[in-house]
């Protein structure tokens, strides 16, 4: 990508889920987090919608329940959606997009790596193989992330993480980064995530788990990028939000379903 120049612009991000691949409540869970009436024990599956001021509306991830979640927060437009990697719970929400492509008229330009466009065109092939059936499917715009892009003029960095041995993304907007289910960053991630206003990161719970930030590992991350204010996302019902909350230090918080944050995205002028 080549720009002549940049500048900022504000923009609004809603979380729609911060729960794990099973929500919260779990099925046929009991505890107390699953039977809490506090709303913000309440988690879809992971997911947040940029809405850039007089720009695009980006959706990070089409959750397994973005119908769900597109109904609660009134969202009819969506003009580009971002995938972090192809787990079921980041990508089952697929076939709702055909409702926004509907209501356009136009192809939604979806975002994603080469590994995982192989598995949205394996697990949607009905989507890619002419002839399309109209309204009926999603209808796509393909585009291969291979580096920094820009998305209606909006510049994305994508940030290499590792969700196990599995490469993901987490993907920086300016002065905001998302890095969901991820369990440590590649060495060149760092740099990338230097001077954030703010920082969303994986923290799953507190016992150790193969490929998700524990609360304290994920608190080190915090530490160590400095950002003005960090949130913790994909969230099990381990954590209950009161009592969570109340021992993480100043500066940070868990994210609930329904957060609405202001920060500042860069927009770049003469992009390719």
């Amino acid at each position: 990508m080549s720009s002549e120049q940049s500048d900022w612009c504000r923009a609004r991000v809603t979380f729609l889920g911060t729960g794990t691949s099973a929500g919260v409540p779990i099925i046929g869970c009991n505890c107390a987090t699953c039977r809490s009436d506090d709303p913000k024990d309440t988690r879809l599956r992971p997911s947040i919608l940029v809405d850039v001021v007089n720009g695009p509306r980006l959706l990070v991830d089409t959750s397994t329940d973005l119908r769900q979640q597109a109904l609660a927060h009134g969202i009819d437009r969506v003009d580009a959606v971002l995938f972090t990697h192809a787990h079921a719970d980041h990508i089952f929400g697929l076939d709702d997009t055909r409702r926004f492509t509907m209501v356009s008229g136009q192809p939604l330009p979806c975002y994603a790596t080469a590994d995982t466009w192989a598995v949205l065109r394996q697990a949607f092939s009905y989507a890619f193989t002419p002839p399309q059936q109209g309204g009926g499917v999603p209808q796509l715009e393909p585009h291969e992330i291979d580096g920094p892009f820009a998305v209606d003029g909006v510049r994305v960095v994508p940030v290499p993480v590792w969700h196990g041995t599995l490469p993901t993304l987490g993907f920086r907007f300016g002065a905001f980064a998302y890095l969901t289910d991820c369990n440590g960053l590649a060495d060149e991630a760092w740099a990338l995530l230097e001077g954030l206003d703010t920082l969303v990161i994986d923290a799953l719970r507190d016992r150790p788990h193969s490929t998700h930030f524990t609360v304290d590992e994920a608190l080190a991350a915090v530490q160590r990028l400095a950002p003005r204010q960090a949130y913790f996302t994909h969230i099990c019902h381990d954590l209950p939000y009161a009592a969570t909350s109340a021992r993480l230090p100043a500066g940070v918080d868990l994210a609930w379903d329904g957060l609405v944050i202001d920060t500042a995205v860069e927009m770049v002028a003469g992009a390719s």
